[in-house]
């Protein structure tokens, strides 16, 4: 593997661990009951200050697709994110979504008429049982409304992870990032205004929670995510993605005193053995 394959690869995993200090965040220093308030506030300002940077728009024929991008890849993804957050048991939720790599294999036979080795599958396949294995928990609530949320979610992003790396769009990486936290933070602003309130009081813990999601969980985050996207394959990308509960699992271990135990352990390692089996069946590919 080249040192720059490598490098790129380093950078890209950044933006899922950072993501899996989301709930750590959410529930340790967020005012309760406002996903989709939330969810606003962590994309749009980002969207706001990295345009307000790069100050650069989509061409005359790429505004559609820019937004569509949006809204599946930050709109729709949070808004099916947080709504499976709070129907199902955080291990289901989490399960699910990390079915987003298979999907994006399952795009590329589809659409691209290219069928991935088998290998990529059953690595695949071996992430969300590992991902299952680590937070899934006998006591768990099968909620029909919360796991179709889920997968919406995670089909929505394949789709849009797909769609980043073979649509071609002119602008830099950090435009492109930020047009699509504005068209997403667009598509999720009815719902924050309509189905919740504003916060009566932001203490200090607060507003350094907003911050941090907002600097570091969307413009930093998803910077580095869609340039990993224009410089590596779709389903190696959305691989490192497993990344998020594998370092969710650890910061509440670490943190909030979750418990760790054989089964965790296993599910642990083979998350990891996944994303290395993905990289490596798709790079022989």
């Amino acid at each position: 593997m080249s040192a720059a394959r490598n490098r790129d690869l380093l950078i890209t995993a950044l933006a899922p661990l950072i993501w899996g200090s989301t709930y750590l965040v959410t529930t340790e220093f967020l005012p309760p009951n406002r996903p989709f308030t939330a969810a606003l506030i962590r994309v749009l300002p980002a969207g706001l200050l990295l345009l307000a940077y790069t100050r650069r728009a989509p061409a005359r024929g790429e505004w559609a697709r820019v937004v569509l991008l949006g809204v599946l890849n930050i709109g729709l993804f949070q808004a099916m994110l947080f709504v499976s957050a709070y129907r199902l048991p955080g291990g289901l939720a989490a399960t699910l979504s990390s079915t987003q790599t298979l999907m994006i294999l399952l795009l590329g036979w589809l659409i691209g008429k290219n069928m991935p080795p088998k290998a990529a599958w059953g690595w695949a396949a071996a992430g969300v049982a590992g991902i299952a294995l680590m937070v899934l928990s006998p006591q768990a609530r099968f909620d029909g409304w919360g796991m179709a949320a889920a997968l919406t979610g995670a089909a929505g992003m394949a789709l849009g992870v797909y769609l980043s790396k073979h649509w071609r769009i002119s602008l830099n990486a950090l435009a492109f990032t930020g047009w699509q936290l504005l068209f997403g933070g667009l598509f999720l602003l009815p719902a924050a205004l309509l189905l919740e309130t504003p916060p009566d009081t932001l203490t200090a813990a607060n507003i350094g929670g907003y911050l941090y999601l907002s600097l570091f969980g969307a413009l930093f985050a998803y910077a580095l995510y869609f340039r990993g996207i224009a410089k590596l394959p779709p389903a190696v990308v959305s691989s490192l993605a497993l990344l998020s509960p594998v370092c969710a699992f650890v910061l509440g271990w670490l943190f909030l005193g979750q418990s760790m135990d054989a089964k965790s352990l296993l599910g642990f390692a083979l998350a990891l053995a996944s994303i290395f089996g993905v990289q490596k069946a798709m790079r022989q590919a």
